[in-house]
């Protein structure tokens, strides 16, 4: 007697993606599945970029359907195919870019803008076109953590051209003025610029452009909400309870105007003496963690507070360019295809489909 393709499934649906957080089966990941005698195919096709763990996943699987009686031989091909989803309404999207996802924080101090370009780099390593958009107008740093520190766009008729290293697209005010130059600008100037920004840059095929927000929920804050398309939010923040009371508003805050939390990042949630290996929580235990299940969102995991993260970020190459296999751009890592794989479960954008209707008086 053969295996039927139900059983098939039934044996996927067993195994649930940690990055999903539910198995392939409901997530509408499985694409064919064939079956001839002893032989199984699977064809999945993920929503999310997920390169260093397809290996992992076509074993899992393969472990999974192998269990059936009178299968032998399973094979299973992974690819991964990014879309565009829904943003805001009444928004429109910005060329060239698929989603915005949007990395803030309700204080400052609490290692935003380091993560936002570890996130970055991690998801072009897993296989993602990426950008990432420096939207602190007061305090542009990614320049320096990109390592183009003395970079100018380019600019021609079409606009400014991002500046690419590493494999990343990046844009910054930074790259405009001199690393030590105060921007004395009021909000009015602060949010013009930052459209200038998205939508004067020319941005190429970018499945996910990153941006960093200034800490707070002020003008930049508001102006990305209501005339930015964001796809999504990720909200950082420390263990202690005072960063949590800011993270609370940074999450009240885009609910507010219908962005969709992706999830919270608890940063500096551990520190490991570098000298005895005394593992301790300075800024407390697990409040990251607790936040995210009172407000009912995502918790994608915790970063510890390592020196090596700093010194790397501050010389230029950011952990995922200077120690790639390491234990904490693992970490990154998983987070980035948590990031992203919850993206690729909500509505997809379908406004490119529809022709425009052009009425005209005859």
């Amino acid at each position: 007697m053969s295996v039927s393709q139900s059983q098939v499934e039934a044996a996927i649906a067993e195994y649930k993606d940690p990055a999903l957080d539910k198995d392939l089966v409901s997530a509408k990941c499985i694409k064919n599945i064939a079956i001839e005698g002893n032989k199984v195919n699977i064809d999945i096709q993920l929503g999310f970029p997920a390169k260093s763990y397809e290996t992992e996943l076509a074993q899992a699987l393969t472990e999974k359907v192998s269990e059936l009686a009178g299968i032998d031989n399973v094979n299973v091909n992974i690819d991964t195919k990014i879309v565009s989803h829904s943003v805001q309404k009444g928004v429109t999207g910005i060329d060239g870019v698929k989603n915005i996802i949007a990395v803030a924080s309700g204080k400052g101090g609490v290692g935003k803008s380091t993560t936002a370009v570890n996130i970055a780099l991690a998801l072009s390593k897993e296989g993602a076109n990426v950008a990432i958009l420096d939207a602190d107008i007061y305090g542009p740093s990614q320049p320096r953590m990109m390592g183009i520190r003395d970079a100018k766009p380019e600019t021609d008729e079409e606009g400014m051209h991002p500046v690419l290293n590493y494999g990343v697209q990046t844009m910054s005010i930074g790259f405009l003025i001199d690393e030590e130059t105060p921007m004395i600008w009021r909000g009015p100037m602060v949010t013009q610029a930052l459209e200038q920004l998205f939508k004067d840059t020319k941005w190429k095929e970018v499945d996910y452009l990153v941006v960093d927000l200034p800490p707070g929920t002020g003008d930049v804050q508001l102006t990305l909400a209501q005339k930015i398309p964001v796809s999504g939010a990720v909200v950082i923040t420390t263990p202690q309870d005072i960063a949590l009371l800011d993270a609370r508003k940074g999450l009240r805050m885009f609910e507010k105007v219908d962005v969709p939390i992706l999830g919270v990042i608890e940063n500096m949630s551990i520190h490991v003496c570098s000298n005895c290996g005394h593992e301790e929580h300075i800024f407390g235990e697990g409040g990251g963690n607790r936040m995210a299940s009172e407000e009912e969102v995502h918790f994608l995991g915790e970063l510890p507070l390592d020196k090596s993260i700093r010194e790397l970020a501050d010389g230029g190459k950011p952990t995922l360019v200077a120690d790639p296999e390491g234990v904490i751009a693992k970490r990154y890592l998983d987070i980035s295809r948590k990031i992203t794989a919850r993206l690729s479960l909500q509505a997809k954008d379908y406004t490119n489909k529809f022709p425009t209707i052009v009425i005209e008086n005859t």
